[in-house]
């Protein structure tokens, strides 16, 4: 398992000092949504166009199809059906973003799939051409395609042979169980996945109407309309996509995987918050005082710091469309993981009984709110930002309000929060390479 917009302050320099930048959102009248920060300090424009293709969309036996389709975007294209540009290979496309000196890339999560472009404004027309073709006419070579199945399965198999992708798999099947969230590619699905697979994901999933353009840069509004017209008017019109199941919870369960690793690699936890989650903010502090604030974590002073047990433990939330993982990490020696574990659960047990003290959470406030300019200070991170809030719709004032809503938390709601969220007796445990206890 893989692992957050009309306007919108945002922090663009040190000591808590803010510039307002306005993000400008519309919709196409074939229903792309785009969000667009004007900016014309240097002469470049960053783009994303993301869909609702993520790998919870992957076919039933054929999980890693939104893996392949997106890594094959740029792969090879058809010629256009116009019959005025001619079908691209996969070396003719790289040398055609070279030749513009623009950046193409590509993002994949559980959620959503997507393609990001940085290009000089002079060569714009020609770049964000060039990726409108890709993402629209994608030819998926039977040959490239034999060849990415054979990487990506002996990719696996690598990966079958180390102990944090062994126990982040277990941990994954844990939580989610059959849930599209814990399906995970395997030599058996991704041999399974045909050519035909591809194209039929690609018709589904890359659709105008649920495309989210973000831009920043030296363009103008005007400009802007233009190009997102330009990098989804030759999508088609999708149909409403099935609701996902909801994630169910189950009872928490310990699982211990053989492994001739020194170490033991750990993992607890449960699902967790979904982006829009009231208790975001809470979960958020609450989270940099349990393990998210490194060594003045409360897990970091006890396992480490005051027994020495690892090298560095920590806790985190995903966010994501439905409940995300909350998750706890560590590595520690074999003959000592019984007793880090114990101690972790403890120290989570005494935070969800008591919650923060006083100087713990005027600290985790100071470090977010000091560390928040640091989001947000490259056009990358900003596209970043507007990107997700599109595609999750986010309020329009989320970065804007960031700060003001972390100084705002409580003790007493971050107590709340953690005690809604966390049930000891439903956090699963995934021990690889320490013997049974």
């Amino acid at each position: 398992m893989l692992k957050i917009i009309s306007s919108v302050v945002l922090c663009v320099a040190c000591n808590a000092s803010y510039a307002a930048l306005q993000i400008q959102s519309w919709t196409l009248s074939n229903g792309a949504r785009v969000l667009f920060v004007e900016n014309h300090t240097i002469p470049m424009l960053d783009v994303s166009v993301d869909f609702d293709a993520g790998s919870r969309r992957d076919p039933a036996g054929k999980s890693g199809t939104a893996a392949l389709t997106s890594a094959m975007l740029a792969r090879g294209i058809h010629a256009a059906p116009t019959g005025n540009e001619a079908a691209l290979n996969e070396a003719q496309i790289s040398d055609a973003f070279a030749d513009t000196a623009a950046q193409r890339g590509g993002r994949l999560d559980d959620d959503r799939a997507g393609a990001t472009l940085r290009t000089l404004v002079t060569e714009r027309e020609t770049a964000v051409s060039l990726l409108a073709r890709v993402l629209a006419y994608p030819s998926f070579p039977e040959e490239i395609l034999t060849r990415d199945k054979a990487r990506t399965i002996a990719a696996i198999k690598e990966s079958l042979t180390k102990p944090e992708a062994i126990a982040g798999k277990a941990f994954s099947k844990r939580l989610y169980g059959n849930h599209p969230y814990g399906q995970q590619p395997d030599v058996a699905s991704i041999a399974a996945i045909t050519r035909d697979d591809l194209l039929a994901f690609h018709r589904q999933y890359y659709v105008a109407n649920r495309a989210v353009v973000a831009l920043i840069g030296d363009v103008t509004r005007a400009e802007a309309d233009q190009i997102a017209q330009q990098l989804t008017q030759r999508l088609p019109q999708g149909a409403p996509l099935p609701a996902l199941p909801p994630v169910v919870i189950a009872p928490g369960q310990e699982e211990r995987i053989a492994h001739q690793a020194t170490q033991a690699h750990i993992l607890i936890g449960m699902p967790g918050m979904a982006r829009h989650d009231p208790d975001h903010f809470a979960l958020t502090v609450g989270n940099y005082v349990l393990g998210g604030g490194g060594f003045v974590s409360r897990l970091m002073q006890q396992v480490r710091e005051q027994r020495g047990l690892t090298y560095g433990v920590s806790s985190y939330f995903i966010p994501m469309a439905q409940p995300g993982p909350f998750q706890i990490s560590l590595q520690t020696k074999k003959e000592q993981a019984n007793e880090a574990l114990q101690v972790v659960r403890s120290t989570v047990a005494d935070y969800l009984r008591d919650g923060p003290t006083p100087a713990e959470l005027k600290a985790a406030k100071d470090n977010l709110v000091g560390g928040f300019a640091l989001r947000i200070d490259s056009n990358k991170k900003i596209l970043e930002n507007i990107a997700a809030i599109g595609f999750y719709d986010l309020p329009l004032d989320y970065l804007d309000t960031w700060t003001d809503k972390v100084s705002k938390v409580t003790a007493a709601e971050i107590k709340a929060a953690f005690q809604r969220k966390i049930q000891l007796d439903k956090l699963a445990t995934v021990v690889v390479g320490a013997a049974d206890k």
